[in-house]
């Protein structure tokens, strides 16, 4: 069996594509065709761990990333470390690297294993406000995904869930936690920036913070016209997308704002929450979906 300790093949791909090597492949049982991966594109999503809902505001759930993305061809794209000054870059951390279809097939193997699954009860404890811990596994048999409600948040002797369903709490935690040393480990090595082929805005009309002293410098808007198409009536959000030379421009543009700057176009001010398409994703429509 594969943890977190055992020595495994861990690429990280140079700007020429060359990968280099961190560690030595590591060897287990075959895998059974339940957990074999779904065939399809190197684009084909395999495993993901998410989050859902909690206590933050309407663009922060719908721009949420990801906390981990996997697919068929062995990349995983994952949230980089981020600085802890306020406000904090535009642009997410987003970092890339490749596993070995070895270690894929573990990380399917161990996920199954895990409770990934139908029938697993990962119970509903007494925490109020906390997010939804979810993760999808995509294998031949199917996709499939299971959340656990304060995964991290419940108290290890929260009276209302039963021991087995704190065991299958545990069991789920502990994946998620090794997939998470996985990325760490990706980035041992030179990270890779993850630059996406289309690039969202969740766009509001700005609002100067209450809790930051003076108007921040405004930043000229370089991609769509604003505010673009309507993500939710009751949100009051709306989506733009960006590819080929405007997503250049944004991204360039970027750099030079945070995550209150005011972005304008066209003589008013907007709030833009950036939001790099995953390889799954195609535009505004999957943001649509997000809870």
């Amino acid at each position: 069996m594969w943890t977190a300790a055992a020595a495994v093949t861990l690429f990280l791909l140079s700007a020429c594509a060359q990968p280099t090597a961190a560690g030595a492949p590591s060897t287990g049982p075959s895998p059974d065709s339940s957990s074999a991966p779904a065939t399809g594109d190197g684009d084909a999503l395999v495993l993901r761990v998410s989050s859902a809902g909690g206590f933050v505001p309407p663009s922060a759930i719908v721009g949420r990333l990801p906390e981990t993305s996997v697919y068929a061809d062995g990349r995983v794209i994952f949230n980089g470390p981020v600085t802890l000054s306020y406000p904090g870059p535009a642009l997410p951390n987003l970092q890339w690297g490749t596993i070995s279809p070895a270690t894929l097939q573990q990380l399917l193997d161990k996920a199954v294993a895990a409770g990934v699954k139908p029938g697993t009860d990962f119970g509903q404890p007494g925490v109020a406000d906390a997010p939804t811990t979810e993760v999808t596994v995509v294998t031949a048999a199917g996709e499939r995904t299971v959340g656990a409600v304060a995964l991290r948040e419940a108290r290890p002797d929260d009276p209302q869930l039963t021991k087995a369903q704190q065991q299958a709490r545990t069991k789920l935690r502990t994946f998620v936690d090794e997939l998470g040393d996985l990325t760490t480990k990706l980035t041992t090595g030179e990270p890779q920036q993850y630059k996406p082929e289309v690039i969202a805005g969740i766009v509001q009309p700005y609002v100067e913070p209450a809790d930051q002293p003076g108007r921040p410098r405004t930043v000229e808007w370089p991609g769509p016209a604003l505010p673009g198409e309507p993500l939710n009536p009751d949100l009051k959000l709306s989506c733009v997308t960006a590819t080929g030379e405007q997503r250049d421009a944004v991204l360039a543009a970027a750099k030079d704002a945070t995550a209150t700057t005011p972005w304008v176009w066209a003589n008013n001010g907007w709030s833009v929450l950036l939001r790099p398409l995953l390889p799954d994703e195609t535009g505004c429509a999957d943001l649509k979906a997000a809870r």
